[in-house]
């Protein structure tokens, strides 16, 4: 594997992911109120490159169950799921395994992108954050929170901050006592406050949101 597509440990991952909440305990009193009651959120991660990718357009606007489902049925009727074997497979095909026309295109786009090196991972990682967003979002399916959401949990960048994410709007609005949800835009202008440790804040946040709508 190229040393630009490595990932972190999870050890790593822990530690960092905690060093970045107390770094926001100390300069929030929000984040400082819900730590001890919620304590620290586990670490995320997502596969890297051509699969990372595929997982994200199969899940779009469908429940995990159906998501994990219709994702089984291609790597099982694919045997693996590789760029040229998905270039290989006809559309009629790809749908008999749970994609719309729609997914079945941006998931062939996608493939065809890494083949040709249109896309390409080691380039891509080492990208600046607004530089790979717009790479990514350049390839149908693939917008802009999906693009951030790679960054976070698949390279696990420090500092990003999916401000279209309603989970996050909603779990913001409960840890900051707001009255109304905050929109993208409020959002990303609250988060500019807890740079460069965006991505502990996230995560923290999605922490706080299953917490408060279980409880």
């Amino acid at each position: 594997m190229p040393p630009q597509l490595q990932t972190v440990s999870e050890a790593k991952a822990r530690r960092d992911l905690r060093r970045g909440i107390d770094k926001l305990a100390e300069c929030d009193p929000h984040v400082a109120e819900w730590l001890p009651r919620i304590g620290y959120p586990k670490p995320r991660a997502r596969p890297i490159g051509f699969v990372g990718f595929a997982r994200a357009i199969v899940a779009q606007q469908v429940s995990v169950a159906a998501a994990t489902g219709i994702w089984n049925k291609l790597e099982a009727g694919l045997g693996a799921m590789e760029p040229i074997r998905v270039i290989e497979t006809p559309d009629d095909i790809l749908r008999t395994m749970g994609l719309s026309r729609q997914k079945a295109s941006y998931i062939r786009g996608l493939a065809e992108a890494v083949v040709s090196g249109t896309l390409n991972f080691d380039d891509l990682h080492a990208a600046e954050d607004e530089a790979a967003i717009a790479t990514i979002t350049q390839l149908k399916g693939l917008g802009r929170w999906s693009a951030e959401i790679y960054l976070l949990f698949a390279m696990r960048r420090p500092d990003i901050w999916p401000g279209n994410d309603l989970a996050l709007q909603e779990a913001m609005r409960i840890l900051k006592k707001l009255r109304t949800r905050p929109d993208e835009k409020r959002l990303r202008k609250l988060g500019e406050a807890w740079r460069p440790h965006r991505s502990a804040g996230a995560l923290f946040l999605w922490h706080v949101y299953h917490h408060a709508k279980g409880a």
